[in-house]
């Protein structure tokens, strides 16, 4: 087998493992990676505003408030107004997103960041060099994303089936 061969099977691994970590968190939870990013994101925050959400979680606030929408649809998130601020809007966890990230999985790239931070930073560097120079090779270097391990999923949180 061709070096080539093995670095694009290698690539279409990472492809479906995250396929199929999200597919098993939306089928368990309904969920899916971003919508849980926002939620973990709500708790570890606290009072929280949209604005401050899409910056934590390296996404645009259009996005933001298309995954509360949705979560909130769900019954898993709801929205107030801050009682010092009128101004500002504050999303919080309900009971039942509470027990729904309670029970859910860690997003996978939690796992990835602890293996890649336990390595010599020499080698953090030689990967980030190699996966920045596949990017900008499969003239993917300009999309706009955000730092969650997702597939078949549209900016706003919606499920789409990728094509195998």
């Amino acid at each position: 087998m061709d070096i080539h061969e093995e670095v694009l099977i290698a690539i279409r691994q990472i492809i479906r493992a995250v396929d199929l970590h999200s597919r098993q968190l939306n089928k368990d939870f309904g969920l899916t990676s971003p919508q849980l990013l926002i939620m973990r994101a709500i708790r570890s925050s606290g009072e929280v505003t949209i604005r401050q959400l899409s910056i934590n979680t390296n996404m645009s606030q259009a996005t933001a408030t298309s995954i509360i929408d949705r979560l909130e649809k769900r019954g898993m998130v709801t929205r107030c107004r801050n009682t010092k601020d009128r101004r500002k809007v504050n999303a919080y966890l309900t009971e039942q997103g509470d027990i729904v990230l309670d029970q859910a999985p860690l997003p996978l790239q939690d796992n990835f960041i602890k293996q890649f931070q336990r390595l010599n930073e020499w080698e953090q560097t030689l990967i980030l060099s190699s996966v920045q120079r596949i990017s900008t090779m499969m003239n993917a270097q300009e999309l706009d994303v955000a730092p969650v391990l997702e597939v078949g999923f549209d900016h706003s949180g919606q499920h789409h089936t990728p094509r195998q």
